[in-house]
């Protein structure tokens, strides 16, 4: 089987990534969490998750008439590193919702059209009317960081984005929405043992892309510009959510307790709902600097 970029991720893994990360997937078992930091060995029990995700599913479909009714509009960011789990997640949070009522924004690089508008504008065309919710998959949230390390942008107008986006976000709230941004973080092992799985499944490999190839020796860049745009975007009017992803089913469950919780919606069951498990879910603080 031919392998995408001619198996830059296979030979990364072999020849250039840190001893550490080799040995930790090497060593590492299916079901294990191969970051030391992770609060957990192993990943969530698939039984208990189900259980638990069922009725969060339920809530999120309580959640949906009551965002219709209200002509509530909702905003969720959904920001992270390469293979965070940002997509399966989303999935996850409206696999059971009305798609008229619940969309997905994931664009593209922008065109030279939208090269040339305003960096915030093409987004805003995107933003939910009364009764809508709309999940970004990657979010303006690219200049300050995969923009940054890509070369994709000038300092010049990276300096003038964080000059904007306390003022942007402010305008949203102020506006009536019901923004949460949500951060996930995964460690270098997981994020690569996931880049190897792509690699070899026919069936993933488009998920992988340049910029996931070229970003494999950058993850100090990446440490650096995240670090910074958490400074610079943590607000008390639009605080970021960090969840740590190592275990994709943990952090779907937290994700969607984190969003459902911040709002009294009709019929909200918070026995069912639960709350974030705070040994993943919590501010920034709980990213670890690298």
């Amino acid at each position: 089987m031919k392998l995408p970029f001619d198996g830059a991720i296979s030979r990364f893994f072999k020849e250039d990534a840190p001893r550490a990360v080799r040995d930790a997937i090497e060593q590492g078992k299916k079901k294990d969490i191969l970051s030391t930091r992770y609060p957990y060995d192993r990943q969530m029990d698939g039984e208990a998750y189900a259980a638990q995700m069922e009725k969060l599913q339920i809530e999120l479909a309580k959640f949906q008439y009551w965002v219709k009714a209200t002509g509530t509009r909702i905003i969720v960011l959904f920001e992270g590193r390469d293979a965070a789990g940002k997509g399966g997640t989303i999935n996850y949070f409206i696999q059971n919702l009305n798609p008229r009522t619940a969309q997905v924004a994931a664009l593209s690089k922008p065109s030279d059209r939208e090269a040339s508008q305003w960096y915030f504008q093409r987004y805003v065309d995107w933003l939910p009317a009364a009764g809508e919710m709309l999940l970004f998959d990657r979010s303006w949230y690219n200049r300050g960081i995969v923009e940054k390390v890509m070369g994709f942008c000038t300092d010049d107008q990276r300096r003038r984005f964080f000059q904007q986006l306390p003022g942007f976000e402010a305008s949203l709230v102020d506006e009536g929405f019901h923004l949460t941004k949500v951060w996930l973080e995964v460690s270098r092992a997981e994020q690569l043992r996931r880049f190897l799985d792509r690699e070899q499944d026919l069936l993933k490999q488009w998920k992988l892309s340049k910029i996931d190839i070229d970003g494999l020796n950058r993850w100090d860049d990446y440490c650096a510009a995240i670090r910074e745009t958490f400074d610079k975007s943590h607000t008390d009017t639009a605080p970021w959510t960090v969840i740590l992803s190592d275990d994709k089913l943990r952090a779907r469950i937290s994700v969607i307790q984190a969003v459902l919780g911040k709002l009294d919606y009709d019929g909200k069951d918070n026995k069912a709902l639960g709350r974030p498990d705070p040994l993943i879910c919590g501010g920034p603080e709980l990213w670890h600097p690298c």
